[in-house]
């Protein structure tokens, strides 16, 4: 199904942050401006569990959710989100279970996509004349498919990044991820000399990696330990139910959809793109981002907020004639 973005409470090996030693890392000017942008921080209750999100501009205009990967949260669209605010709603939201979000007792696939339909309707971006775009990374883009196929009638379309549908000669088995509980770590910096990319990939960013690393943990001061912990629910995976096969919700897809690899990705080759095209029997938008492997908005930050600009400007110009077709039908 998917794979951990940032967690490490199993290996013992420093990861790459450990060089700075709980320094922050140099940054471009570009980068220190997209993350002092101001953003409102709200949450919605799904199902009894807080949903956390962030949102950088008004309902006013058209909506474009932005949807994280598996362990992760909103915080890793910080330095892509102000990109988009100009032209619209730019809200990204935590599923449960994860970063700023409340844990739940169990987890599926469907709750996560009505977590998405939930923060859609409370930024009003179901209120707007055009449609709301998903765009999400990852295991984000598995429930992504599962939200398009499901409540496609209601969005103007989504865009699945790195999230691989495999054809059946390369299906991975759904073996539940076997996470022991948090560790606490005694100080920050050897929390985060501890986090490191899943699956493991070269980033060279490192002003970004420790953006989200600092943002994944939390003070901690319980039965474990006193010290630093990571945010996310380390038993979800045991509690966790995958539904319908990505494949089949793939050839649901009821709105437009795009898919995005990064070029070097190596959990997306070719194969997958064209398995891909062949469910949704429709030639989709496909952008390869270069240098770029897994955790695209990471590895190549403006090469994918460029592309993904241009996508959504090639949509928009088309959307206001569906929506005056969609008036006329009516």
């Amino acid at each position: 199904m998917s794979d951990n973005e940032h967690t490490d409470d199993m290996p013992r090996e420093v990861g790459p942050l450990s060089q700075f030693m709980g320094d922050i890392p140099p940054s471009p000017d570009w980068f220190s401006k997209a993350i002092s942008t101001g953003y409102e921080t709200r949450f919605v209750r799904v199902k009894g569990a807080r949903v956390h999100y962030q949102s950088w501009s008004s309902p006013n205009k058209p909506g474009l959710l932005l949807v994280h990967g598996n362990g992760a949260h909103a915080h890793w669209y910080d330095f892509i989100a102000p990109y988009f605010a100009k032209r619209y709603n730019v809200v990204a939201m935590t599923f449960s279970g994860m970063g700023e979000s409340d844990w739940r007792e169990n987890y599926d696939m469907d709750t996560f996509s009505e977590e998405q339909i939930a923060v859609c309707e409370a930024t009003g971006m179901f209120e707007h004349a055009q449609k709301p775009i998903i765009v999400a990374h990852s295991f984000g883009g598995f429930v992504t498919i599962l939200t398009g196929a499901r409540y496609g009638h209601r969005l103007e379309g989504t865009v699945i990044v790195d999230s691989p549908v495999n054809p059946p000669e390369r299906e991975r088995n759904r073996n539940r991820l076997r996470v022991r509980g948090n560790r606490v770590y005694p100080d920050l910096t050897t929390a985060l000399g501890r986090f490191r990319l899943a699956p493991e990939q070269p980033c060279d960013n490192h002003f970004a990696m420790d953006y989200i690393a600092r943002w994944s943990l939390k003070q901690v001061d319980n039965e474990r330990g006193k010290g630093w912990s990571w945010r996310f629910d380390p038993d979800i995976w045991q509690r966790f139910e995958f539904g319908e096969p990505a494949s089949e919700l793939l050839r649901k897809t009821a709105c437009r959809i795009a898919l995005f690899r990064g070029e070097e990705s190596e959990i997306f080759p070719d194969e997958v793109r064209d398995y891909m095209e062949q469910l949704l029997d429709r030639k989709v938008p496909f952008v390869s981002i270069p240098h770029a492997y897994h955790h695209v908005m990471l590895d190549q930050p403006l090469a994918f907020v460029s592309a993904l600009r241009a996508l959504l400007a090639d949509w928009d110009h088309s959307a206001p004639n569906r929506a005056i077709e969609r008036s006329e039908a009516q």
